[in-house]
């Protein structure tokens, strides 16, 4: 098996989800990563019409031979006026009880839609605590999501976001030691390594292939958190491609671009002009 070209519907906040499926497919995606937001398998609502659109979206990628992975990453759907808020480290007990019920959506759709993961991350650390004390809150905050998604053996993959608590592989790194479960793995961000310098990519890339369950790639600049179009920034991505293949890495490779909704077809085609010649050559 290989490696399938995947685009996030973040890229595509315009469109509706299934029109955005009927856009990749035709451009030659074999793979969807869905965030849920807003019109989008929508949680909390009108439980009859996100099944009904799960339901869509499930034969939809059937027929378009397509695989998928659920994005959490969403900005406002739980809370309107803060990005992202709350997370598994919001300093609410609430809000992070809120944060696992929506995560646990997640997982659901991910069931109906036979997702290889369901992907999210640790949130901001909005309060002073010190970092021994943060990481007790995030291991315990993650104990309920973990058990759910072993009643429903659905892998996570745990993605490190520059500014967020668990940013980096070395905060990862620490928390996976507190984890115990075979499906608590990693969503790797190919600009986010190349955001904090975390270099070689491919040493990185090789050294954690076991654990990758997902792939967020695009382009990006040595400290400067800006997902970028392939070519505006400085990865050099035969390194990464050679890497993924090293380890031996056959599941979504999605592109992020959720700053280009309003070109997103033209911006999903030279996305996939790129990099079909490198992970698909003749």
């Amino acid at each position: 098996m290989s490696m399938r070209i995947g685009y996030n519907t973040n890229g595509f906040a315009h469109h509706d989800p299934l029109d955005a499926v009927d856009v990749l497919a035709d451009l030659g995606y074999e793979s969807v990563a869905i965030t849920v937001d807003h019109g989008t398998l929508t949680p909390f609502g009108n439980t009859y019409m996100a099944d009904r659109q799960a339901d869509h979206l499930a034969a939809l990628l059937a027929e378009k031979k397509m695989a998928c992975v659920i994005e959490s990453g969403a900005r406002f759907l739980l809370d309107p006026k803060r990005k992202h808020e709350p997370t598994l480290v919001s300093p609410a007990k609430h809000g992070r009880q809120r944060r696992f019920e929506f995560i646990r959506h997640c997982i659901d759709e991910a069931v109906k839609l036979k997702a290889d993961c369901v992907s999210l991350w640790s949130g901001k650390l909005l309060d002073d605590v010190n970092p021994t004390i943060a990481m007790k809150r995030l291991v315990e905050a993650l104990q309920p999501v973990i058990e759910y998604a072993e009643l429903q053996q659905m892998p996570l993959g745990f993605e490190p976001e520059p500014g967020m608590f668990i940013d980096t592989m070395d905060r990862f790194a620490e928390l996976s030691e507190q984890i115990d479960s075979p499906l608590f793995q990693l969503t790797l961000d190919i600009g986010h390594l190349q955001c904090q310098a975390e270099l070689p990519l491919g040493d990185v890339i090789r050294e954690w292939g076991p654990r990758i369950v997902n792939v967020h790639i695009e382009d990006m600049k040595r400290g400067v958190h800006e997902h970028l179009p392939f070519g505006e920034g400085e990865i050099d991505f035969v390194e990464v491609i050679s890497a993924l293949r090293d380890a031996k890495y056959a599941q979504g490779l999605h592109v992020e671009l959720s700053r280009h909704s309003h070109e997103a077809p033209t911006m999903a085609a030279r996305a996939m002009e790129f990099l079909r010649p490198l992970v698909h050559p003749q």
